[in-house]
This record gives C-alpha cells, sequence and structure tokens, in this order.
C-alpha cells in the first residue's frame, strides 16, 4: 500500500533588498562592465572569490606560451612530491635544443638544475627548457602532454587540452581563459614558497643571452602608487594573438585576470594595466549584512516552534561597483519545511546575492539561529487535526 507523506518539502524562495548606504549618496550613474579590447577575457578577485568580467571565458583558444604555467604546475607538484628537488638535473635532448621560439639556450651537454628550468621557463619562456623538464619528469614530450592534459581534468579545467609542454603552435593545444585562471590561482595559493619566482625580472643561464634574458610580462615595469603586479605568464604567437595571464595585489586584495587576442605587446601592456585599475578603482568592499542578523524565515514541521530564522553564519561582505544605484538583491532559497529537531548553525539553504556591474550572482550558506527542538504530544495532536481537516475540506470542494 502507497502511502502519501504527510507534507511535502517545497523549494521556497523569499526575495528582498539588501540597503548598503542611503540612495541619495550614490551616483546617479551604474557602474559598467569593463570594455576589453581582448577577444576572451576573465578577471577575478580572489579574496572574495568573485568574478569581475568574463568574455568568451570557456572558448578553447591556442594558449601560445601562457600554457607553460601547466607545464610549471606540474614540476612544482613533483618537487612537493618529493619525485625531485631543486638540486635534481635534467638532460638536455636534441630536440630541446633544436626549439625555435623564446629559448634559455640549452645544448646537449647542460645539465640544467630544477631550479634553472623554473627560472628558464618563467623568465626567459624558454621553449627548450619546458622540452627537458617534459623529458625528465615523462620520458618523453608527447607521454607528459597527456599527463598535462589528465592533470587538467582532474583541476577542473574542462576546456584545456595539450600536446606540448612548451604552447608551440598545434591544433592539439587549447586552453579557455577561465582555465588558464584556474591554473594561476592554484599556483598562488598551492606554492606560496615558490610562486615568487613569478616577480623576478632577470635570468641568463651561464650568461648566454644578455638580450633575451628578461620577463616579458609588462606589468612588472609598471610603478602604480597603490599597486603591484607580480606574475604570471605572457604568451604570443601569429594565431593567438598576444595574452597575458596576470596577478597583482593592493593591500590585502589579490586579482587575477587572463586576456588574449590583443593586437601587439603594446595593446596587451595598456590592457592589461587598464584591467587592474579598473578592478581595484572600481569596486569597494562592503558589508551586507552582519553575522547572525536574520534574513529569511523557514518554517519547522513538528517542532516547539513554527518557524526558524535563517542568517549568514558570518559577515558577509562583498565587493560592490564604486557607483552604481542599482539596488542588491538577494535571494533566500531553501527546501522546506524542515522537520525538526534543529540545531543553531545548521545549514538550511543560501543566499543568492545579484550584484549590478559583476558577471555571476554571489551564494552563501544561511543557517539557523537557533535550536528548535521536537514538539510535543499537544504538537503533534494539534498538527495531525490539522492535516485531517484540511483534506476533508479538500475532499469536500473536489
Amino acid at each position: 500500500m502507497r502511502t502519501e507523506p504527510l507534507i511535502r518539502p517545497l523549494r521556497l524562495v523569499a526575495v528582498f533588498l539588501l540597503a548598503l548606504v542611503p540612495l541619495a549618496s550614490l551616483s546617479p550613474r551604474a557602474a559598467g562592465a569593463f570594455e576589453t579590447r581582448a577577444t576572451a577575457a576573465w578577471v577575478y578577485d580572489l579574496g572574495t572569490q568573485t568574478v569581475l568580467l568574463e568574455k568568451n571565458a570557456d572558448i578553447p583558444l591556442p594558449p601560445a606560451s601562457m600554457s607553460k604555467l601547466m607545464t610549471i604546475n606540474l614540476l612544482f607538484e613533483a618537487l612537493r612530491d618529493g619525485r625531485v628537488t631543486m638540486d635534481t638535473t635534467f638532460a638536455v635532448s636534441s630536440r630541446a635544443k633544436a626549439m625555435g621560439g623564446s629559448t634559455m639556450f640549452l645544448n646537449e651537454l647542460d645539465r640544467p638544475s630544477v631550479r634553472d628550468l623554473i627560472h628558464g621557463i618563467i623568465i626567459n619562456s624558454g621553449n627548450d627548457a619546458c622540452v627537458a623538464v617534459a623529458e625528465g619528469l615523462a620520458g618523453s614530450e608527447e607521454a607528459f602532454a597527456r599527463t598535462m592534459t589528465e592533470r587538467a581534468r582532474q583541476l577542473g579545467m574542462e576546456n584545456s587540452m595539450f600536446a606540448n609542454a612548451s604552447g608551440w603552435p598545434h591544433p592539439g593545444q587549447r586552453m579557455s581563459m577561465h582555465d588558464l585562471g584556474i591554473l594561476a590561482i592554484r599556483l598562488i595559493t598551492e606554492f606560496p614558497d615558490l610562486y615568487p619566482v613569478f616577480s623576478e625580472t632577470q635570468f641568463n643561464y651561464k650568461d648566454r643571452a644578455p638580450a633575451n634574458s628578461h620577463n616579458r610580462n609588462p606589468l612588472l615595469k609598471i610603478a602604480a602608487a597603490d599597486w603591484h603586479a607580480d606574475g604570471l605568464k605572457t604568451g604570443h604567437t601569429e594565431e593567438a594573438g598576444y595574452g597575458l595571464v596576470g596577478s597583482a595585489v593592493m593591500g590585502e586584495r589579490r586579482i587575477v585576470f587572463v586576456i588574449s587576442g590583443l593586437g601587439s605587446d603594446t595593446e596587451r601592456a595598456q590592457e592589461a594595466e587598464a584591467i587592474a585599475n579598473w578592478a581595484f578603482r572600481q569596486f569597494v568592499m562592503k558589508t551586507l549584512a552582519s553575522k547572525g542578523t536574520q534574513l529569511a524565515e523557514m518554517p519547522v514541521w513538528l517542532g516547539a516552534a513554527d518557524s526558524v530564522g535563517l542568517v549568514p553564519a558570518e559577515d558577509l561582505t562583498a565587493l560592490v561597483p564604486a557607483a552604481t544605484a542599482a539596488d542588491i538583491t538577494a535571494e533566500a532559497v531553501f527546501t522546506g519545511p524542515v522537520t525538526a529537531p534543529v540545531a543553531a548553525g545548521d545549514q538550511l539553504g543560501e543566499l543568492v546575492i545579484t550584484i549590478p556591474g559583476l558577471a555571476e550572482p554571489r551564494r552563501v550558506p544561511l543557517v539557523a539561529a537557533t535550536d528548535v527542538a521536537k514538539g510535543g504530544f499537544m504538537v503533534r495532536m494539534k498538527t495531525a487535526i490539522g492535516l485531517i481537516a484540511n483534506r476533508a475540506l479538500g475532499a469536500a470542494n473536489s
């Protein structure tokens, strides 16, 4: 015999406005999104996990030398896992020596250390160094490229595939701007002891290349008054155009951004600086709601109380466009009623916050404000009588 549940859970949404400051004090002009000249872009505030801008961000594109970040990631992982040390040396094959394009001028007699190769890849963008790393870690560049693709999937980079370690033009070498951003964030957060190499500007292996020993990241040369860049990697081929995976810091804020498809190195430098200025100066941190502030109410089934308040577990802060007159809307989304007992701090729903000018809503958990115990005998009787009465009324009206 099939029985119907006494009460069906419903997905409930409470919509309201979060007032930040009096509307009269806000500019009448809404802050628009940055109009980038890049064909594809992704801009992210790391501290608040906020996407500030995305343009064609999930389209697989030729990444050029920006894909060297995946080679560096695998080398950093080998260091962390103890498979190599900074003093481990790698052989240089004829294939590595013969690589064209950017180079750290290796030859077959060299035995560069892992330390040398990290600097050669990051600062010199050495294609020869990438092949030496690939062959040293995986036996061949082809095997290493397969590992790169497999590792990308494990890291959530769904729009990346690799045919080589250097970013040399190949139809099988593709990455999205979002994936490059995911990789940059990983290098910054997972390898804080190794990441500072990305801000170094000079490396010249055995004094062989004085004209090719500088870091091409244009942001490292900028002396902005309130922010500074510290990474990550440029890229350029005829097919890809000029691109950059960048990161910059202002106070406690860090942004990560990826751009591609620019027409020249000058245009890339200008666009990168403009994006950093926009990301830092057009957004401010605001407290949307304090910890414990009741933002919604959820019905409770068979409890000592009929409902429980929903509150943020911590102060709710967000990046907000500095010049927007549009209200910030928030939806408290939950499936209810919840069956008693309920413990204070239980996550019962989430707050979906839509902020004009940002690429996507922000989602934060909502928790129970108080304990709600199971109801006693009288509560259960009252509920049962109410259900019987409602069903009888429904039958009479059918």
